[in-house]
């Protein structure tokens, strides 16, 4: 039976902010159906007003639910019976924190796309709303809900490869490897800072490598030393960054994302080496997990029979052995588990451990700092502290 629905009598509701064009929209809003545990009740599909109204129309929301902004939609969405329950983000990252703040103001728990906001001081403020209210806030590293990511996280807890000695990510695309902001319709707002923050490459994958390598590890990112830059001849916004890392207990690592690697594809990986082994993920390969032992034989894990993975994978896999899964289901992973400690908080009762897996408010808070850190060492070129205390 659907769990909301036995919970609550009914679906969750959800409010959308942003996502009439662009590809991230349709993620969300697949994502948040696939399990049918949310109902898309109520947007803000654009900062376009008229434009927003037929985005709302074209997705079957009535006339009345379709707003011209954020603050409408909680004003009216309060006054009615069958308001809203929470609020997705998919806006350029600058809108992300005022409607966060405001959805969080109004009580509502928060899905929200990840850079969390352009500024530390936006994203500290979150946080502190977020443990004032006991809301739940998901910020969406959609990467860490794949299967066989939370397998490699589970291991390493497990302490199956030892105490971790290396940490190596690799996000590497092609898509911007010519002047495509200079084509006609090609200037998208992730190269303009006041809308994307101060860093395109950082913000856009390499908060996603960063956070893919703390997640699997349970380590902090302590420092990184980052050269960023521009590879292609003419553009202004950074489609290159090189790192060096290092982790709590003085681990050290390596970072390379860049988007403008002409005929890459995705190439987001992890290789962790511990004192006993090694995993290797590769987001192309998704179903696969390279184990590496020392003095053994290389294992490749896939999703095999029931049971033969960590509890936390099992509950990610959704098809049974040798079919595929990839990143529209784990998306949708994220929202699952966001729902259940929605409803968790609602009724008062405790949610299933591994359904807290999900990214949070606090992991969006790290991946600012990490952005502004790498920034401030490609400029100064020195090591630069990104720890956080929160």
């Amino acid at each position: 039976m659907n769990p909301v629905i036995q919970a609550l009598g009914r679906r969750l509701r959800l409010g959308v902010v942003g996502g009439s064009h662009g590809f991230i929209g349709p993620v969300h809003r697949t994502a948040a159906r696939l399990d049918d545990l949310f109902e898309i009740a109520a947007g803000v599909l654009s900062s376009d007003p008229e434009r927003g109204r037929a985005a709302g129309a074209a997705i079957g929301l009535p006339a009345d639910r379709a707003y011209p902004t954020v603050e409408a939609m909680l004003a009216a969405e309060r006054q009615r019976p069958d308001g809203i329950d929470a609020v997705a983000i998919m806006t350029p990252n600058a809108l992300h924190y005022s409607a966060a703040m405001a959805a969080l103001d109004a009580g509502l728990d928060v899905i929200c796309d990840k850079p969390l906001t352009t500024s530390l001081a936006d994203a500290l403020a979150l946080v502190a709303k977020v443990r004032e209210t006991g809301l739940v806030f998901c910020t969406t590293y959609n990467y860490s809900a794949y299967p066989m990511v939370r397998q490699a996280r589970a291991m390493v807890r497990a302490g199956e490869i030892g105490e971790v000695r290396q940490v190596h990510l690799t996000y590497v695309q092609g898509h911007n490897a010519s002047l495509v902001e200079a084509e006609p319709g090609g200037k998208a707002w992730r190269f303009d800072p006041t809308q994307a923050g101060a860093s395109l490459i950082l913000g856009d994958i390499g908060s996603h490598a960063h956070h893919l390598g703390a997640y699997v590890t349970g380590l902090e990112l302590q420092a990184v030393m980052a050269e960023v830059a521009a590879t292609v001849l003419g553009r202004t916004a950074d489609d290159y960054a090189g790192l060096l890392l290092r982790w709590s207990g003085g681990v050290p690592g390596t970072m390379w994302v860049t988007n403008a690697a002409a005929g890459a594809e995705h190439g987001l990986a992890f290789r962790i080496f511990g004192s006993k082994g090694g995993l290797e993920w590769h987001q192309e390969h998704p179903n696969e997990l390279r184990h590496r032992r020392l003095g053994g034989f290389e294992q490749v894990l896939t999703k095999r029979l029931h049971g033969a993975l960590h509890p936390a994978a099992e509950r990610a896999a959704r098809v049974e052995i040798g079919h595929p899964e990839g990143y529209q289901e784990a998306f949708a992973t994220l929202y699952r588990d966001a729902a259940e400690a929605i409803v968790a908080r609602r009724t008062g009762r405790a949610p299933d451990p591994l359904a807290l897996d999900f990214p949070t408010v606090e992991d969006g808070a790290r991946g600012i700092r990490f952005i502004e850190a790498g920034v401030e060492s490609a400029r100064t070129g020195r090591w630069v502290d990104c720890r956080l205390e929160l």
